[in-house]
């Protein structure tokens, strides 16, 4: 598992190599088939992110200080941005979870493709997945 700058290095790369967003958001879809999927048993309100405009499941593990994401989505574009952020941060250490600048939604153009309700998901789903690290960090 790389570090969260490596991969988000990566994906950079990756969407660079699209021509346009039509092609980025083909391949964000992709992405999202691959996501790690929630178990069922945590498809649950108080795991529901809010401020997104679908719905949104996330969960957070912690083995020994690395944090572990799962999600879902009823949303196919929502569930490729999940999916990418999960890329980036599951299976890194809470602090650095914590701390981590995630300079790749810029680089790629990501909220400003984005519709006004998917950008404001977006930062809610950052933000989720930072406050269940940093309440993981110590445990």
């Amino acid at each position: 598992m790389g570090t969260i700058v490596a991969i988000q290095a990566e994906l950079v790369e990756e969407f660079d190599m699209f021509e346009d967003w039509m092609e980025k958001y083909e391949y964000i879809i992709d992405l999202g088939k691959s996501l790690p999927m929630i178990d069922d048993k945590h498809k649950i309100e108080d795991n529901l992110i809010k401020g997104c405009q679908s719905r949104v499941w996330l969960h957070a593990d912690n083995d020994n200080g690395i944090i572990t994401y799962t999600a879902d989505s009823d949303a196919i574009i929502t569930k490729g941005i999940v999916a990418i952020l999960i890329r980036v941060l599951s299976k890194q250490k809470a602090a650095e979870i914590a701390k981590a600048d995630l300079v790749f939604i810029d680089k790629i153009g990501l909220k400003e493709q984005l519709s006004q309700t998917r950008a404001n998901g977006l930062l809610s789903m950052v933000k989720e997945m930072k406050l269940y690290a940093l309440a993981l960090k110590d445990r």
